[in-house]
């Protein structure tokens, strides 16, 4: 028989007390787990610090500086430092209009050289400021547009002999037509020759900068265009005596065929009149010099051989400095190779 427990009695008093604490216990882990989720929820995404949200940049400020008067021109600020010397000058141009960015000359010594435009800022700063020399480079002009008004000019002036004017040769003199064979072939000759660089300036060459001085065209122009016109009024003369060699002939249109490369670093192609590049860093200026020397004998006078020899100490001087440049650049591949002419130099 079963025995009734008294509610009243000790045991179930304790018994009811552990039951009610563990009650409590699990009520209020489910308030504290439940006060934990609301406080995640409500607090969303969790932000970034603003430290690492904004990273600080340090901007410089360019001080421009006269290089002859040492006087400062202007500070161009808010320079950041992945801006390059090109960025520079056209904010210098902002605050002086005058001075426009390729007229600008920028030196970071007094005597040192031109910077490049494609420097960058943070390259030339040793701290916060950086100062700049200042030098103005007068009036300039494209490359594309030099090299055209040099090579034009020649091959209409030739052009104005050939049709013998008769305010250049007189009435009388103008009015013979008989013309030798070698007249009309210096002609053509003259004129394929100009023609190529202008063709070669607009599709062939790459300038590496974009500017040069107007008095550089100038000094240009007058070599070319006075030499062109002297060479023109004896060639082209109703009194003039050719040659009766042909050869000179053929190796002037030999050599005027030759044209230059596309590569940072010339090379021979299948094409035969490239195959000097194995020989020489600057073939092309060896085709100058030969043209010009067939042009010499062919025409047999004097102004073409006056020509001809500038030409060949210029173009030397040139190759020169372009081979020196090739040595540095590309040792293994021009060491055993002369400028201009084979084994000579």
């Amino acid at each position: 028989m079963l025995k009734r427990q008294n509610p009243s009695t000790p045991e179930h008093s304790r018994d009811l007390a552990a039951h009610g604490g563990a009650l409590s216990m699990s009520h209020n882990d489910s308030r504290s787990f439940f006060n934990l989720s609301q406080l995640v929820l409500s607090a969303g995404q969790i932000k970034p610090s603003p430290a690492l949200k904004h990273s600080k940049i340090t901007y410089f400020e360019v001080e421009i500086v006269d290089v002859q008067s040492k006087k400062q021109i202007c500070i161009v600020d808010k320079v950041s430092p992945a801006s390059t010397l090109l960025d520079v000058k056209h904010k210098f141009h902002k605050a002086c209009p005058q001075w426009y960015p390729s007229r600008v000359g920028l030196q970071l010594e007094r005597n040192g050289p031109f910077l490049k435009d494609s420097i960058s800022i943070q390259s030339l700063a040793v701290s916060s400021i950086v100062t700049l020399y200042f030098t103005d480079l007068g009036q300039q002009v494209g490359w594309t547009t030099f090299f055209l008004t040099e090579y034009t000019g020649p091959l209409l002036i030739y052009l104005l002999f050939y049709i013998r004017l008769s305010t250049i040769y007189g009435q009388v003199e103008g009015r013979k037509n008989f013309r030798h064979p070698v007249v009309h072939l210096a002609c053509f000759c003259h004129c394929l020759h100009y023609i190529r660089h202008l063709l070669e300036t607009l599709f062939v060459h790459k300038f590496s900068e974009g500017h040069t001085p107007l008095k550089n065209m100038i000094k240009g122009c007058a070599f070319y265009w006075g030499f062109t016109s002297w060479i023109a009024y004896y060639i082209n003369h109703p009194r003039y005596t050719p040659p009766c060699s042909i050869w000179p002939q053929t190796s002037f249109l030999c050599c005027s065929c030759f044209s230059g490369n596309r590569s940072c670093f010339p090379s021979p192609t299948y094409n035969p009149f490239t195959w000097l590049f194995l020989l020489v860093s600057c073939p092309n200026y060896t085709y100058e010099a030969g043209s010009w020397i067939s042009f010499t004998v062919m025409t047999q006078t004097l102004p073409v051989g006056i020509f001809a020899f500038l030409m060949v100490i210029q173009m030397s001087l040139w190759a020169q400095k372009k081979h020196k440049l090739y040595l540095k650049r590309f040792y293994p591949e021009v060491r055993r190779k002369a400028a201009m002419i084979p084994i000579i130099f």
